[in-house]
C-alpha cells in the first residue's frame, strides 16, 4: 500500500471518528434538555430542603455534563495533534508541495 493511499485510509477514518463524536454530542445534546425539562419540573422547593440544596444537586448535574464535554475535547485535541502530525510529515515528504 502507497504512502499516499495510507494518509487517505487514515483521513477517512478520522472523518468517521468525527461523526461518532458528533452522534455523540447530539445525544448527549438532547440528554441534557431532557435533563433540564426534568430538573425545571422535579427539582422544586418542596422537594428539597432549601436552596442551597437545589444548587448543589444542579450543581452535581452540570458537573457530570462538563466531565464528558472536558473529555470529548481532550480526544479532539489529540485527535488534531495526530493528524497535524501527519499531514506535516506528508508535505515534508512531497518536498512542501500540497496536492
Amino acid at each position: 500500500m502507497s504512502r499516499t493511499s495510507s494518509y487517505h485510509k487514515l483521513l477517512v477514518s478520522a472523518v468517521s471518528f468525527q461523526k461518532n463524536v458528533y452522534l455523540i454530542l447530539e445525544a448527549k445534546s438532547f440528554e441534557t434538555t431532557r435533563a433540564c425539562r426534568w430538573i425545571c419540573n422535579h427539582l422544586a422547593a418542596e422537594h428539597l430542603g432549601d436552596h442551597n440544596d437545589q444548587v448543589k444537586k444542579c450543581l452535581e448535574i452540570h458537573e457530570q455534563l462538563i466531565e464528558v464535554i472536558d473529555g470529548l475535547t481532550k480526544m479532539e485535541q489529540a485527535l488534531t495533534k495526530n493528524l497535524q502530525a501527519i499531514l506535516d510529515d506528508g508535505e515534508a515528504d512531497n518536498g512542501g508541495i500540497s496536492g
